[in-house]
């Protein structure tokens, strides 16, 4: 869904993707950190969505597994696995999400504002809206200007 948005408005929307793994989760924790060591080998989405078609099933093997399968260096993996700097920016993640509000993955955003959407249509109302509210903020304060 999200695909679709921003080939629409490839100049009008930027993805900016934070982890936020539930704490009601075992492994949601591990499983960003995982995706994380994937980007590392430039696997990041793939890896990404295998997570969440497998979300009933992770533990430590399911991680690897899903590594081997993307032809990941398993070596590296490991070790990214244990990589401090990934822990961090994931801690900085929840600790933004947590400001934010959000309280469920994945979540929205627009401008800061969550946005309840459920299908590709009500999402780019929503994105049409923004859009339009930035442009009429937009030009008022060009004509304070001139």
């Amino acid at each position: 869904m999200l695909e679709q948005v921003l080939e629409k408005y490839p100049d009008q929307v930027k993805l900016i993707f934070l982890s936020f793994p539930l704490s009601n989760h075992r492994f949601s924790k591990k499983a960003a950190i995982a995706a994380f060591a994937a980007k590392k080998q430039g696997k990041f989405w793939e890896y990404h969505n295998r997570l969440f078609k497998n979300v009933d099933s992770l533990n430590e093997q399911k991680f690897l597994q899903i590594a081997r399968e993307l032809n990941l260096d398993i070596e590296r993996f490991k070790k990214d696995m244990n990589d401090l700097k990934i822990v961090a920016r994931i801690n900085q993640d929840i600790r933004l999400g947590a400001y934010l509000g959000i309280r469920a993955t994945p979540t929205v955003l627009i401008n800061g504002t969550v946005s309840r959407a459920r299908t590709l249509e009500a999402l780019q109302d929503d994105v049409e809206k923004e859009l339009a509210r930035a442009r009429k903020n937009s030009a008022v304060k060009g004509e304070k200007k001139g």
